[in-house]
């Protein structure tokens, strides 16, 4: 055979086993699903029990979103991680903080935070979704309230309390984060928690959740197993599943990584929030265009994760900045959608052709730009040039 025969050869060989050797993430690359347009969904946590000043920051909101539009029609939509209790904290001090006790959503205190949010589902621009009964584990907080005098302050606070402000570790629901590393919760514990805050749902919005974003994002397949109970059918994540609360206080013990569309060992279908935004820390509009650019690029819906102190801490400046946000994506994505993640979620199981993109070349375009995420990739087939074969 002749000498140059040898060369295409032995770059077939190579490129070959680079593909092998990668060949897990790209193949899952290649079967995540593809929009048809830009999407953007505002996903906003910690809304619910807590400060009463929360009524005028959703009527504010509400009003700001349903002035802007995607070409459809459809108002700017903003999800929230609805949370229904926090510490009634003059009877925890009543009781020497010996016995938990919390005030509910449903507590006529809250009507006016009530009134807001069914305003504001009502008009098309909020999606509520689950985020906990509360956003702490009760009795990991009273346990850290007998030996930190600070949590013992929050938690006899006559409020209703920030949850913001507790220390992060004990802000993750599904663990027991009182003594680091953290503990888990047995299964049976957790369905229980899970079967009482989708009641909690129900009895606020009339219907049970079919969307749950954990606290911290920190949970296991034992809270997918009691959602899927309660029937929530999707799973927001930010592309990883950590479970536990490491020594240092840190999220981790991932134990699963996901792209959107893949489902979860208990069937749900896993939607990815990767964008973080936060006006209040200074974040500006170019940070939510950058984010949505490349999304629509690799052909991935754009879920935005803001929280509520925004709202709350620099109410104003954070409603001008998203204001700002909002109009220069619709400028700069003239096609962008607006979609709530349970629409999204059937759309992907659907496949239906009206959001999920069919054609190969244009899901081949967005399959190749999401090859750079992968890590190490992106080096090696740049020396072994598959790279240039690839773009």
């Amino acid at each position: 055979m002749s000498l140059l025969w040898w060369v295409p050869l032995g770059l077939a060989g190579l490129w070959g086993g680079v593909l092998v050797a990668f060949a897990w993430p790209l193949i899952a690359r290649w079967r995540e699903p593809v929009m048809r347009h830009p999407l953007l969904i505002l996903e906003s946590d910690d809304w619910g029990a807590g400060p009463l000043e929360q009524a005028d920051a959703l009527d504010q909101l509400a009003v700001m979103l349903d002035g802007l539009r995607d070409e459809s029609g459809q108002p700017a939509l903003m999800t929230l991680g609805m949370v229904f209790e926090v510490p009634d904290g003059a009877r925890i001090a009543e009781s020497g903080v010996t016995q938990y006790w919390g005030w509910a959503l449903s507590d006529a205190r809250f009507a006016a935070v009530r009134a807001a949010l069914q305003k504001g589902v009502e008009g098309g621009v909020f999606a509520p979704q689950l985020h906990g009964q509360c956003h702490y584990w009760p009795d990991a907080v009273m346990a850290a309230a007998r030996r930190d005098a600070q949590v013992r302050a929050w938690l006899v606070d006559p409020g209703p309390a920030r949850t913001e402000t507790l220390p992060s570790p004990l802000q993750s629901r599904w663990v027991d984060a009182a003594i680091l590393p953290s503990r888990e919760l047995g299964p049976e514990t957790i369905r229980q928690a899970v079967a009482g805050e989708a009641a909690s749902y129900r009895a606020l919005f009339g219907e049970s959740p079919r969307v749950a974003v954990a606290t911290t994002f920190v949970w296991s397949e034992a809270v997918e197993a009691a959602w899927l109970a309660v029937g929530i059918n999707t799973v927001i994540t930010p592309g990883r599943r950590a479970t536990c609360r490491e020594a240092s206080g840190q999220p981790g013990c991932v134990d699963r990584h996901m792209l959107t569309g893949s489902r979860a060992p208990t069937g749900q279908l896993y939607l990815v929030r990767d964008v973080y935004f936060e006006p209040a820390l200074g974040h500006q509009p170019e940070r939510l265009w950058e984010g949505l650019a490349r999304r629509a690029a690799q052909g991935r819906p754009c879920l935005v994760e803001m929280h509520r102190f925004n709202f709350l801490d620099a109410p104003a400046a954070s409603l001008s900045v998203l204001r700002t946000a909002l109009q220069g994506a619709l400028v700069r994505q003239p096609t962008l959608r607006f979609i709530a993640p349970a629409r999204l979620a059937r759309a992907i199981h659907e496949r239906d052709p009206a959001w999920v993109e069919t054609r190969l070349a244009v899901r081949l375009a967005a399959w190749r730009a999401r090859l750079a995420e992968i890590p190490r990739f992106a080096r090696v087939a740049r020396l072994t040039g598959l790279g240039w074969m690839l773009t």
